[in-house]
């Protein structure tokens, strides 16, 4: 579900932070889809869906995606957008911390954004949870092969969807979220964030791992050849563990994951002052 238009504030960035002008119209709602791919089938994960396929066909096609991704993303994204990896030392130095998973959590502006993630945090492989509308779309076969599981809406489904999760939480697994809900592409400012992310992260105890996504002038090669594109920067964090104090509520505690990690999230992007609030439910 779509929260209202928000209110927002001045946006102040750090000395040197680039805001692409790509001419795309941004909505006042910062959960908005800007992109409504067409739907090419029909899939019921209500009803009898394996939220997590462990066929050989299922693991057949993890595999080949996530060999195109090692293979040929990570290469094209050198190429293409110039990725820039900040942070690493982030994850070495935390490697005790992150032995048992973690979940990282990253603004939603590119197309390629999910295995940028995976580059930045090296070869692991990481399943997220959804929209289930876009397992409808030309892009189903790539979204499932990454590790996507869909987003139901029934108690019934939902179960099955928690079910999923628990396994690869007990086999180690790292998730991802885009808590901004949807994807604009090109966007400087961290859209607000929702709460069921971090709801997830407190369930399963899972450190965070803060990471954003920011933008560089076209350069060099890049601007020799014309690209119109921002070049691309992604910086990783200090993981955030699970730490609730006490007399702190359930909900409290994740309502303050989401502004720690929010807020964390526009530093990593070079913000001053965010525009938009924390808060996306």
């Amino acid at each position: 579900m779509e929260c209202e238009a928000i209110e927002t504030r001045e946006h102040i960035v750090e000395e040197g932070t680039y805001i692409p002008d790509m001419g795309i119209e941004y909505s006042d709602t910062p959960d908005k889809p800007l992109i409504n791919p067409p739907k090419i089938r029909k899939i019921d994960v209500e009803h009898d869906y394996r939220f997590l396929d462990r066929t050989f066909s299922g693991r057949m096609q993890n595999f080949l995606i996530y060999l195109g991704i090692f293979t040929l993303v990570y290469s094209l994204n050198r190429i293409k957008f110039g990725l820039k990896i900040e942070g690493r030392k982030n994850l070495r130095k935390n490697k005790a911390l992150l032995k048992n998973g973690a979940m990282t959590i990253a603004n939603h502006v590119l197309r390629w954004d999910f295995p940028t993630v995976l580059q930045a945090v090296g070869h692991k492989r990481i399943w997220f949870p959804a929209r289930t509308s876009n397992f409808e779309t030309k892009d189903a076969y790539m979204i499932k092969g990454a590790g996507g599981i869909p987003i139901p809406r029934t108690i019934s489904a939902t179960r099955h969807f928690n079910e999923a999760f628990d396994t690869l939480v007990k086999e180690k697994h790292w998730l991802h979220v885009f808590p901004e809900g949807c994807r604009w592409d090109w966007y400087e400012p961290i859209r607000p964030f929702k709460i069921g992310a971090f709801k997830m992260a407190y369930r399963y105890k899972l450190p965070i791992v803060p990471m954003a996504f920011s933008f560089r002038k076209p350069t060099g090669i890049w601007k020799l050849l014309g690209v119109k594109h921002p070049l691309v920067t992604i910086r990783i964090g200090e993981p955030i563990p699970i730490e609730k104090p006490e007399g702190v509520s359930r909900n409290e505690y994740c309502a303050m994951l989401r502004d720690k990690t929010h807020e964390a999230v526009c530093k990593l992007a070079g913000i001053k002052q965010n525009m938009w609030q924390s808060a996306g439910d």
